[in-house]
């Protein structure tokens, strides 16, 4: 460690505080405790000090560099899981997914312009369920994708863009709902375990998590553009523009945070 912070200028306290906090950086410890770190990790504290001396904050600038560092991901809850090992995972049952999508789509497209909006529903049967309802949500957004195991991408008139996958990719045993706005930003990912036999489809169970953390939400944004553009490039080329952009920072964030946790309980108060 007295190594690396000499070749880094990154201080002891702060790497012990970035390794409890953010699991980064990443190093081997040996039986007696010691850490060892590669050249690799030297080099992404380097441009993780880079751009906390430029003013990004610590927790923006290393999932930067963790997003920067993942290819061609294929799992969005597992990217997640990687940038940001912090956040909580739950296991919830598949009918308090629901509550909580619905609030999340609720308080983020309420009023909003510009939502850039996706949503894995596995199964092209459960997206038609509730497709009345995402093209409500659409108007409102600059762009809407759902994925499932649509027979082939399509654009319907008034309606987000259906883009296919496959049963053996990994999207297909996740649950994604990410509304990215200038006004209110949040996620929720899940994965479903295997081995699942539910006596009601309601009774299936995820892994979830969930966040309103503009960078967070952001990187969850561009795993979506990433596996769309296989088969709907041209469909999600703007909405891939738009999310290069910088996040927009806000003043009323933990406020808005707040909002959408009151509606997420009442939501579930209310599920069946």
């Amino acid at each position: 460690m007295r190594d690396v912070v000499e070749q880094t200028g990154v201080g002891e306290a702060t790497l012990r505080a970035w390794e409890r906090r953010y699991g980064f950086p990443e190093p081997q410890r040996l039986p007696s405790g010691h850490r060892r770190y590669a050249s690799d990790d030297v080099e992404r504290l380097r441009r993780v000090a880079r751009l906390r001396a430029a003013g990004v904050p610590a927790q923006t600038a290393i999932l930067r560099m963790r997003e920067e560092g993942e290819r061609a991901p294929q799992s969005v809850f597992a990217t997640l899981r990687r940038l940001r090992p912090d956040v909580p995972v739950d296991r919830l049952p598949k009918r308090a997914l629901v509550a909580l999508s619905h609030a999340i789509e609720d308080e983020c497209t309420y009023g909003a312009t510009g939502v850039e909006l996706f949503g894995a529903f596995q199964h092209a049967r459960h997206y038609r369920a509730v497709e009345p309802r995402w093209r409500e949500l659409s108007g409102a957004a600059a762009s809407a994708l759902a994925f499932a195991d649509f027979p082939r991408a399509r654009r319907p008139r008034g309606g987000p863009v259906e883009v296919p996958i496959r049963a053996r990719d990994p999207l297909a045993r996740e649950w994604v709902v990410v509304c990215d706005g200038d006004e209110r930003s949040a996620c929720l990912v899940a994965w479903e375990p295997p081995g699942q036999s539910p006596a009601r489809e309601g009774d299936r169970v995820f892994d979830a998590l969930w966040t309103t953390d503009r960078e967070t939400v952001r990187a969850a944004a561009r795993v979506c553009c990433a596996l769309a553009a296989t088969s709907a490039s041209r469909e999600v080329a703007d909405a891939a523009d738009r999310l290069e952009k910088p996040v927009p920072s806000r003043d009323d964030e933990l406020a808005r945070a707040e909002s959408l946790t009151c509606r997420m309980i009442a939501y579930l108060a209310h599920a069946p």
